[in-house]
């Protein structure tokens, strides 16, 4: 088995954050293996879109475990697809998950590397999944991670500025949602930021995220007075990719769009409190983690506060600590996307 692979299956079925954390690594299989297919299979059509243009992926697989592929005869039908591939390499990065073992035995006799997240020291999720690749001999030029936008994507960002008045200002994003509760910000914190950023600043703000994140948007411009623009759950993945990447800096707790941000080189304010910033902070130059001080059991790692001051984590990251980081990072703003 030490024959290059020519036709390589990544197996990664996981939320936007983890495939944009993977990224690293599918540039590193390209350096390493320039004639190799690379396909990638994913866990949902959504996912899908985050390499749809992606120049080292061939193509997208999608096993979607709790809609489509839930009966065995649709598994079925997947297994057979992945059998008609002759994959002479797989990489599983979610061993955990039994039908994703069925999946890979499609490919047999092939070479298979399995990912095993380190659990004796914190790594970021970057390089622990670099780490899975290292047999084969692939190293990491660096940790940018990638997200590659259509010409389409970027004129429909241009034109949603254009239309708001937004090409004349620079552009704060606020993305108040996340999958876990743990990992949000108050309404009422983003609502006085909000104001703060439109007033002192003169910039405008937009709110972010996908259509579950709309009631949070909604909430934020109920207690705010500058009226920030919501954009939640009217755009496709790949348009909040261009909408972040013309905006000025993202602030976000631990989510999607934090990393969507970084890929688009977007300057990032990420606010930890549960979640440890070591493990999936925002990666690469320019971004600010803001952690609430003195708090012993920060980071939890947990995806449930048992604080008996609930949410204390994020509570105590202030208004101020945000607005002032914002300033700071308005002074050394990148140029606006055009």
């Amino acid at each position: 088995m030490n024959q290059k692979p020519q036709n390589i299956l990544i197996i990664k079925p996981g939320a936007m954050g983890d495939l944009l954390h993977l990224t690293p690594t599918i540039r590193g299989l390209r350096n390493r293996f320039p004639l190799a297919r690379i396909d990638i299979l994913v866990g949902n059509s959504a996912s899908t879109n985050l390499f749809r243009h992606h120049p080292d992926i061939a193509d997208i697989l999608v096993y979607d475990r709790r809609g489509e592929h839930r009966s065995f005869s649709a598994l079925l039908s997947l297994w057979k697809k992945i059998r008609g591939r002759s994959y002479d390499l797989v990489i599983n990065f979610q061993r955990s998950n039994l039908k994703t073992w069925f999946l890979t035995s499609a490919a047999l006799p092939c070479r298979i590397l399995i990912y095993h997240k380190t659990r004796t020291r914190v790594i970021h999720a970057v390089l622990d999944h670099l780490k899975t690749v290292k047999p084969l001999g692939v190293y990491p030029d660096n940790e940018k991670l990638d997200l590659y936008l259509s010409p389409d994507d970027r004129q429909y960002a241009t034109g949603l500025f254009e239309s708001h008045g937004l090409d004349k200002l620079p552009v704060v994003a606020i993305n108040p949602g996340a999958s876990h509760p743990v990992n949000r910000w108050s309404t009422a914190q983003f609502a006085t930021l909000a104001d703060r950023v439109s007033i002192e600043l003169s910039a405008a703000v937009i709110i972010v995220g996908g259509s579950g994140d709309t009631p949070l948007a909604h909430d934020i411009e109920r207690l705010s007075s500058s009226q920030p623009l919501i954009l939640t759950g009217t755009t496709t993945l790949l348009q909040l990719g261009a909408i972040l990447e013309k905006s000025a800096l993202l602030v976000s707790g631990d989510t999607g769009p934090m990393h969507m941000a970084t890929a688009v080189q977007t300057p990032v304010i990420a606010l930890f409190g549960a979640a440890d910033p070591e493990r999936t902070g925002p990666v690469g130059e320019g971004n600010r983690v803001i952690q609430a001080k003195y708090l012993a059991c920060v980071p939890c790692r947990s995806r449930k506060c048992s604080n008996s001051h609930n949410m204390e984590c994020m509570e105590r990251i202030t208004v101020d600590d945000v607005f002032e980081a914002v300033k700071e990072m308005f002074a050394q703003r990148k140029p606006c996307a055009s």
